[in-house]
Order: structure tokens, then sequence, then C-alpha cells
């Protein structure tokens, strides 16, 4: 591209009207390339540090889902089928023992109940109650304040 001072010597050789919408078109185009630069580089940096953040909750989330994960495949349950068995919603030790006590004595076989689903019943306490072992101190307190 021509300096702004060359255009302006060739004005002998051109009409000022000829030159000056050339000059307005390079810095037009100059204006719009560095717009998109900076905006490329603002979205470049949200998205590390979108993606730093997202490695950092997955690590921190990691340990306590893999020793989850395991628990189900143990028990051969999943929390949210444990929890459905039971009726619950949140992991209260309490709660557990009430819902396990009353679903244990209607299943019973010597009440017309059926033995499979008082094993299903006893097996999602079990599951339940692993899952309260795994928790962390921090995760155990959040769930009892809310």
């Amino acid at each position: 591209m021509f300096s702004v001072s060359f255009l302006l010597s060739l004005g002998g050789y051109f009409k000022l009207s000829e030159v000056l919408p050339l000059l307005q078109a390079k810095y037009l185009a100059q204006i719009i390339v560095m717009g998109a630069q900076v905006v490329g580089r603002a979205f470049a940096r949200a998205l590390q540090q979108e993606f730093a953040a997202s490695q950092a909750a997955a690590q921190a989330r990691n340990h306590s889902a893999q020793q989850s994960a395991a628990a189900s495949s143990i028990t051969g349950m999943s929390l949210q089928e444990a929890q459905q068995i039971l009726n619950i919603s949140t992991l209260d030790p309490e709660e557990i023992q009430k819902k396990y006590e009353h679903l244990f004595k209607v299943n019973d076989k010597s009440v017309g109940g059926s033995f499979y689903l008082q094993s299903k019943v006893v097996r999602a306490k079990e599951r339940l109650e692993e899952e309260l072992s795994i928790q962390t101190p921090e995760e155990k307190q959040q769930k009892t304040e809310t």
C-alpha cells in the first residue's frame, strides 16, 4: 500500500477526489482487519479460560466420581436407581433408614410381600450407604444445609 504523503504528492497527477476514496478504503480495510483481530484474540482467550475452568472442575469431581462409579459396579445399582427404590431425593441417613424399614416390612414374605422387592430395598440401602461413605465432609455439610 502507498503512504498518505506519497498519495498526496501525486496530487499534481491525480485529482484529490480520485485519491480520497482510495485513502478511505484503505483506512476502512485497516479498521476492519484490526477489529477482527481484536475480536479473534478475545474469543481465543475466553475459550482458553473456559477450557481451563472445565479441566479444573473435572479434576475436582474426578476422585469422588470414580469411587461412585466403582460403587455402582460393585452393588450393581446406580445411585439414581437406589434413590428411586427408596423414594428419596436427598442422601439423609435418617430418611434412608426410615424408608428402608418401612419398605422392608411391607415387602416381608410373611405378610404376602415379595422377596425380590425386599432384596432390592436392601441393595438400595447398601448403595446409598456406600455413597454416603464416599462423600467428603464438605459435600455432607452442603447436603444437610439445603
